[in-house]
């Protein structure tokens, strides 16, 4: 997917992973108009992991299984190219590898590990950092601030990415929260998952 032909009317696309302890993970990717609307709905089937999995893959297994095999199948299957694809799941940022859109954590003051909700990297609150293998010096998303929202992108994005994630949310997050749309995705799975039973 690329980001040729992107504007600021290009839809925004939202794109989620429910994990379900019995079926495993479910993918779901909702491609919105700048009101709020609908444009396309995808979800996958259930993903679980097997035991080698897990121990091959080690702490990778979550980028893995949400970036690349949940979020860049559901990112293919879109017929819209979105402006910007939002998250909620910090290891699906690692779909960003597969598409040349930016690909944006909202509500990242509440990622686990990290920084708060002053959403400002450069000055930790007066918190102190452990040093050890617990914890790394440096928090491995680069936060930002669009309206409301503290977003943030993983620290190796280009610079370009963050303009382009501002100018391609500034517009739709005056009236849209931008939390709102996973709850929408999630509800949808869980309809989807109590059809099919």
């Amino acid at each position: 997917m690329t980001a040729s032909g992107v504007n600021s009317t290009s839809p925004l696309g939202f794109l989620t992973v429910v994990e379900d302890t019995n079926s495993g993970l479910f993918g779901g990717y909702l491609v919105l108009n700048r009101s709020g609307r609908p444009l396309e709905f995808h979800c996958t089937a259930p993903i679980r992991p097997n035991r080698a999995q897990e121990i091959l893959y080690g702490p990778t297994l979550k980028p893995y299984l949400y970036g690349e095999q949940i979020g860049r199948t559901l990112l293919e299957k879109g017929k819209q190219t979105p402006a910007v694809v939002l998250t909620d799941c910090e290891p699906m940022l690692a779909v960003a590898e597969f598409v040349t859109l930016p690909v944006v954590l909202v509500g990242a003051e509440k990622a686990e590990g990290h920084l708060p909700a002053d959403c400002s990297p450069k000055d930790a609150g007066g918190l102190k950092w452990r040093i050890d293998s617990a914890q790394k010096l440096e928090p491995n998303l680069r936060f930002f601030r669009v309206g409301g929202h503290c977003l943030a992108l993983r620290t190796g994005a280009a610079p370009e990415e963050e303009n382009s994630a501002v100018q391609a949310i500034d517009g739709a997050s005056v009236g849209l929260d931008l939390r709102e749309p996973f709850e929408r995705i999630r509800a949808a799975i869980d309809e989807a998952r109590r059809g099919g039973q």
